[in-house]
């Protein structure tokens, strides 16, 4: 059985994650990412070299996701934000 990844697509700005998607879709027409309602995307991990290429084209950063996202939720409030 493959292994799936969740990731997080992370652009530059809306535009950029969206062209992330376009981009995606037309080199990759049979492949479809799984969205998890969050944000966040569900695809095999062998996909992750072309995920990241796509990204360079696209100004984004493919960035491999939790696999508890409550996890890094938790993490995040037990340290301080830094203001700037």
């Amino acid at each position: 059985m493959e292994q799936r990844i969740r990731i997080e697509i992370m652009g530059k700005d809306d535009f950029w994650e969206r062209a992330f998607h376009v981009e995606w879709e037309y080199q990759f027409p049979d492949r479809k990412l799984a969205s998890d309602g969050a944000g966040r995307f569900f695809a095999p991990g062998n996909w992750l070299g072309d995920l990241e290429g796509v990204g360079r084209e696209t100004f984004c950063t493919i960035v491999r996701a939790p696999e508890n996202p409550r996890r890094r939720e938790w993490m995040s409030s037990l340290m301080p934000r830094r203001i700037e």
